[in-house]
Parts: structure tokens; C-alpha cells; sequence
């Protein structure tokens, strides 16, 4: 998002990924995806600890596991809107932050995601000018899995 101007309460995220558009977007929808990449590395989201309901008012609920010393952390979010395969909105009603992944194809299975944190309403401990790098190796798993995925279908 180089052309966009942020609110000093909005964090945003590109990345490019080298797999078709319904793909990418059926991994942010089906536990059975997530479960190979949500949570920075070093976490791990068991299947069971996955919730998805991928409709307007549906919840989209994770439990990330420390692998090191196995604490907890959990995510409860409710989904404002899903437009397959261009659009996910989700709040975080302990948190305030609203989440709006776009999806877009740009051709040769390749696809753009965009990923734009709203933190407007969000407690001051989840507010942060800085890109966590955590965030950054989830994504870095997210295009290692998908990896995995494109070249099984092309064997």
C-alpha cells in the first residue's frame, strides 16, 4: 500500500505470494490451513484450537501455544464481512482492532495480500506504531505452507 496515507492508528502489511487468489484465501478461512502457519514462529495452533465460521457475525476463534513453555494465547474475533475471495473483515472485541485482509490477483497464481490493522478503538498495550516482527514470520510461514501447497500440485 505505497500510495495510501495511514492514520497514525493504523498498521498495514503487503505481502505477494506465489499461489492463485482462492487459494490464499481459502488458507485464512479453513482451520485445517491455519493450523500450518497462524502464530509467529515459535507458536504453534493445534487444529482443535480453531474456530471458523466465515460469515457476517460468524467467529473466528485460535488458541496459539508457546512451544517453548507451552502458555497460551487466544484470539476471539467476530467476522463483519467476507467477500470470497477478495475480502475478510474481523473485529477483536477484547482488543478493539479491526482486521481487513484484501486479496488481490495479479495473474500467473500470483496474488497480493493486504492486511490493514485498525486500532482506532483498540487498549492502549495493542496500539503500536512499529510492524511487529512477529506478524512478519506468520506471514513467512504463511508463504512457506503455501509453498508446500503449490508444489504438491504441480507434482
Amino acid at each position: 500500500m505505497s500510495d495510501q496515507t495511514l492514520a497514525p492508528d493504523e498498521l498495514v502489511y503487503t505481502r505477494i505470494f506465489d499461489a492463485p487468489r482462492e487459494l490464499v484465501f481459502r488458507c485464512m478461512i479453513e482451520p485445517e490451513h491455519l493450523t500450518h502457519f497462524w502464530g509467529p514462529i515459535g507458536m504453534k495452533t493445534p487444529l482443535e484450537n480453531i474456530k471458523v465460521e466465515a460469515r457476517p457475525g460468524g467467529v473466528f476463534e485460535a488458541v496459539m501455544v508457546n512451544e517453548g513453555d507451552g502458555s497460551q494465547y487466544s484470539m476471539q474475533a467476530v467476522f463483519l464481512e467476507v467477500e470470497e475471495p477478495e475480502r475478510l473483515v474481523w473485529r477483536e472485541p477484547s482488543t478493539g482492532v479491526t482486521t481487513i485482509s484484501t486479496f488481490s490477483d495479479l495473474g500467473a497464481s500470483r496474488t497480493e495480500v493486504q492486511i490493514l490493522f485498525r486500532q482506532a478503538d483498540a487498549a492502549e498495550p495493542f496500539q503500536s506504531p512499529q510492524p511487529d516482527e512477529g506478524f512478519q514470520s506468520s506471514l513467512d510461514r504463511f508463504a512457506d505452507y503455501l509453498r508446500t501447497l503449490t508444489s504438491a500440485a504441480k507434482e
